[in-house]
């Protein structure tokens, strides 16, 4: 499990003194299975840090549950434009197993913005996360379903373990029955 400080070292070097002001501004929560940390329509009033766990942002759309992305343990996340702009969120926000995670809100986290080591942590992350949604949106719009799951299979193939079949199926923008079709498909290639 990588701490929070560790997680920050991955993109600085953190002064000790600077990390004392970073964690004081940092509350540890739990996050029960299943719990809802951010309802659609709500203003999501922190940045959180996930030690561990694994969350799930998703919207409903005709009366459907849409995932959009999961969030693995070790990062950090938040409703990037609810949070920024303190507006209504358009996504919910699901714990998917029991979390740790670690919230600060926005006054915090813009007196942060006073120690140069916070602001090039935020900025490099705030990059790195652009480079992931185009990545996301570019699969999405070039790429079929089972390609995509393929990739997630070589990838990351225990974090498929974690996520419920239908939840994985919605983020692939395909049926549960069709995921299950493209599962079998694979493990019959294997076996031959």
């Amino acid at each position: 499990m990588l701490t929070f400080k560790s997680f920050i070292e991955r993109y600085i070097d953190l002064p000790e003194k600077d990390w004392k002001q970073i964690s004081a501004c940092f509350e540890k929560r739990i996050i029960e299975k299943d719990e809802i940390l951010l309802r659609e329509g709500r203003i999501c009033r922190h940045l959180y840090f996930v030690e561990s766990g694994l969350l799930r942002y998703f919207f409903f759309k005709d009366g459907n549950d849409i995932t959009k992305f999961f969030t693995i343990a070790p990062y950090c996340f938040t409703s990037q434009v609810s949070f920024n702009k303190e507006k209504p969120a358009t996504e919910n926000i699901q714990a998917l197993e029991k979390s740790i995670i670690y919230q600060a809100s926005l006054k915090q986290v813009n007196d942060l913005l006073e120690l140069k080591s916070w602001t090039i942590f935020v900025r490099k992350l705030t990059q790195q996360v652009q480079f992931y949604t185009e990545e996301i949106l570019q699969e999405i719009q070039t790429e079929t379903a089972e390609t995509r799951y393929l990739k997630m299979l070589k990838n990351n193939p225990q974090l498929l373990q974690r996520i419920p079949l239908k939840h994985l199926a919605s983020y692939l923008g395909i049926a549960p029955q069709s995921l299950s079709r493209i599962r079998k498909k694979i493990t019959a290639k294997k076996k031959t």
